[in-house]
Protein backbone atom coordinates (compact mmCIF):
# COMPACT_ATOMS: atom_id res chain seq x y z
CA UNK A 1 0.00 0.00 0.00
CA UNK A 2 2.91 2.38 0.75
CA UNK A 3 4.61 1.27 -2.49
CA UNK A 4 1.34 2.23 -4.22
CA UNK A 5 1.22 6.08 -2.65
CA UNK A 6 4.39 6.89 -3.46
CA UNK A 7 3.89 5.74 -6.87
CA UNK A 8 0.86 7.57 -7.33
CA UNK A 9 2.26 10.77 -5.32
CA UNK A 10 5.59 10.55 -7.83
CA UNK A 11 3.45 10.63 -10.74
CA UNK A 12 1.39 13.14 -9.62
CA UNK A 13 4.00 15.35 -8.59
CA UNK A 14 5.76 14.86 -12.49
CA UNK A 15 2.39 15.47 -14.25
CA UNK A 16 2.42 19.08 -12.04
CA UNK A 17 5.56 19.57 -13.14
CA UNK A 18 5.60 18.77 -16.60
CA UNK A 19 2.00 21.06 -16.76
CA UNK A 20 3.80 23.85 -14.80
CA UNK A 21 6.46 24.03 -17.72
CA UNK A 22 4.37 22.78 -20.29
CA UNK A 23 5.35 26.56 -22.45
CA UNK A 24 9.04 26.19 -21.73
CA UNK A 25 8.70 22.45 -22.77
CA UNK A 26 6.54 22.57 -25.63
CA UNK A 27 7.83 22.63 -29.08
CA UNK A 28 7.86 25.92 -30.79
CA UNK A 29 5.58 25.19 -33.18
CA UNK A 30 2.37 24.67 -30.53
CA UNK A 31 3.80 27.80 -28.79
CA UNK A 32 1.41 30.98 -28.98
CA UNK A 33 2.64 33.79 -31.45
CA UNK A 34 4.01 36.74 -29.87
CA UNK A 35 1.48 39.92 -29.38
CA UNK A 36 1.45 41.67 -32.44
CA UNK A 37 -0.41 44.59 -31.11
CA UNK A 38 -4.01 44.86 -29.93
CA UNK A 39 -7.61 44.36 -31.80
CA UNK A 40 -9.04 46.57 -33.74
CA UNK A 41 -11.97 46.42 -36.15
CA UNK A 42 -9.99 48.41 -38.41
CA UNK A 43 -7.47 46.23 -39.02
CA UNK A 44 -6.59 45.09 -42.68
CA UNK A 45 -8.95 47.56 -43.79
CA UNK A 46 -9.02 51.18 -44.97
CA UNK A 47 -8.72 53.70 -42.85
CA UNK A 48 -12.13 55.74 -42.17
CA UNK A 49 -13.01 59.29 -44.57
CA UNK A 50 -12.05 62.36 -42.76
CA UNK A 51 -10.17 65.96 -43.07
CA UNK A 52 -8.44 67.82 -40.43
CA UNK A 53 -6.93 70.87 -40.31
CA UNK A 54 -3.65 71.19 -38.96
CA UNK A 55 -2.19 71.89 -35.51
CA UNK A 56 1.24 72.44 -36.92
CA UNK A 57 1.47 73.15 -40.93
CA UNK A 58 -1.15 71.80 -42.60
CA UNK A 59 -3.56 69.23 -41.70
CA UNK A 60 -4.14 65.92 -43.83
CA UNK A 61 -7.43 63.94 -44.79
CA UNK A 62 -7.63 60.20 -45.85
CA UNK A 63 -6.48 60.79 -49.18
CA UNK A 64 -2.93 61.97 -47.70
CA UNK A 65 -3.12 58.69 -46.46
CA UNK A 66 -4.10 56.65 -49.66
CA UNK A 67 -1.19 58.47 -51.47
CA UNK A 68 1.71 58.27 -49.39
CA UNK A 69 3.25 54.94 -50.99
CA UNK A 70 5.01 54.54 -47.56
CA UNK A 71 4.39 53.49 -43.69
CA UNK A 72 2.83 55.85 -41.85
CA UNK A 73 2.38 55.83 -37.72
CA UNK A 74 -0.60 57.61 -37.52
CA UNK A 75 -0.41 58.75 -33.22
CA UNK A 76 -3.37 59.99 -31.43
CA UNK A 77 -2.76 62.24 -28.24
CA UNK A 78 -3.26 64.79 -26.14
CA UNK A 79 -1.30 65.82 -23.52
CA UNK A 80 -3.82 65.77 -21.30
CA UNK A 81 -2.83 62.14 -20.78
CA UNK A 82 0.05 60.82 -18.83
CA UNK A 83 1.13 58.28 -20.74
CA UNK A 84 1.20 60.40 -23.97
CA UNK A 85 3.63 62.43 -22.21
CA UNK A 86 5.42 59.09 -20.66
CA UNK A 87 6.01 58.19 -24.33
CA UNK A 88 6.80 60.97 -25.90
CA UNK A 89 11.13 60.75 -25.37
CA UNK A 90 10.82 57.87 -26.90
CA UNK A 91 8.77 59.31 -30.08
CA UNK A 92 11.87 61.29 -30.74
CA UNK A 93 14.32 58.06 -31.44
CA UNK A 94 11.13 56.78 -33.70
CA UNK A 95 11.53 59.65 -36.06
CA UNK A 96 15.02 58.49 -36.80
CA UNK A 97 13.46 55.75 -38.41
CA UNK A 98 11.87 54.34 -41.67
CA UNK A 99 8.15 54.84 -40.28
CA UNK A 100 6.95 58.36 -40.51
CA UNK A 101 4.69 59.83 -37.75
CA UNK A 102 1.93 61.88 -38.14
CA UNK A 103 -0.19 62.74 -35.15
CA UNK A 104 -3.83 63.98 -34.71
CA UNK A 105 -4.05 66.20 -31.46
CA UNK A 106 -7.68 65.26 -29.82
CA UNK A 107 -10.42 66.52 -27.01
CA UNK A 108 -7.84 69.39 -26.47
CA UNK A 109 -7.92 73.15 -27.01
CA UNK A 110 -5.67 74.04 -29.65
CA UNK A 111 -3.61 76.27 -27.15
CA UNK A 112 -2.58 73.42 -25.04
CA UNK A 113 -1.89 71.16 -27.68
CA UNK A 114 0.09 73.96 -29.67
CA UNK A 115 2.47 74.91 -26.10
CA UNK A 116 2.67 71.55 -25.31
CA UNK A 117 4.67 70.91 -28.72
CA UNK A 118 6.51 74.11 -28.56
CA UNK A 119 8.10 73.16 -24.79
CA UNK A 120 8.90 69.85 -25.43
CA UNK A 121 9.41 70.00 -29.28
CA UNK A 122 7.71 68.00 -32.26
CA UNK A 123 8.64 64.66 -33.44
CA UNK A 124 5.93 64.33 -35.85
CA UNK A 125 6.09 64.91 -39.48
CA UNK A 126 2.44 66.27 -39.85
CA UNK A 127 -0.35 66.96 -37.02
CA UNK A 128 -3.59 67.36 -37.51
CA UNK A 129 -6.49 68.59 -35.29
CA UNK A 130 -9.65 67.13 -33.77
CA UNK A 131 -10.81 69.24 -31.14
CA UNK A 132 -14.63 67.17 -30.47
CA UNK A 133 -12.69 63.55 -31.02
CA UNK A 134 -14.61 62.89 -33.83
CA UNK A 135 -12.36 61.44 -36.01
CA UNK A 136 -10.63 59.32 -33.04
CA UNK A 137 -14.21 58.01 -32.02
CA UNK A 138 -14.36 56.63 -36.23
CA UNK A 139 -11.37 55.21 -35.63
CA UNK A 140 -12.61 53.33 -32.67
CA UNK A 141 -10.06 55.55 -30.32
CA UNK A 142 -10.98 55.02 -26.52
CA UNK A 143 -7.84 56.18 -24.85
CA UNK A 144 -4.70 58.41 -25.45
CA UNK A 145 -2.27 57.00 -26.63
CA UNK A 146 -3.11 55.25 -29.66
CA UNK A 147 -1.10 54.09 -32.48
CA UNK A 148 -1.93 52.75 -35.61
CA UNK A 149 0.58 51.78 -38.82
CA UNK A 150 -1.18 52.50 -42.13
CA UNK A 151 0.18 50.96 -45.33
CA UNK A 152 1.04 53.29 -48.18
CA UNK A 153 -2.54 52.76 -49.45
CA UNK A 154 -4.17 53.30 -46.44
CA UNK A 155 -4.60 50.00 -45.12
CA UNK A 156 -3.98 49.47 -41.42
CA UNK A 157 -1.74 46.76 -40.52
CA UNK A 158 -1.26 46.78 -36.44
CA UNK A 159 -2.60 48.67 -33.88
CA UNK A 160 -1.84 49.54 -30.09
CA UNK A 161 -3.42 51.39 -27.34
CA UNK A 162 -1.42 52.60 -24.48
CA UNK A 163 2.34 54.02 -24.49
CA UNK A 164 4.57 52.72 -27.23
CA UNK A 165 7.93 50.77 -24.94
CA UNK A 166 10.93 50.43 -26.82
CA UNK A 167 10.09 46.49 -26.09
CA UNK A 168 7.02 46.90 -27.72
CA UNK A 169 8.72 48.73 -30.69
CA UNK A 170 11.71 46.29 -31.36
CA UNK A 171 9.09 43.79 -30.83
CA UNK A 172 6.13 44.72 -32.99
CA UNK A 173 6.58 47.55 -35.37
Amino acid sequence: MFKALLVLSVLAAAGSALYINWGVLMPPSMQPAPSRGNDSPLLGKRVPGFTLPGLVGEGFETRDLLTTRRLVLVKFWGPWSPTCIQEYPLLFELQKGRVEMWAIAFRDSRTNALDYLERNGNPYKRVAYDAAGRVASDWGVTSAPSSFLVDGEGIVLWYRAGPLTPEIVAREL
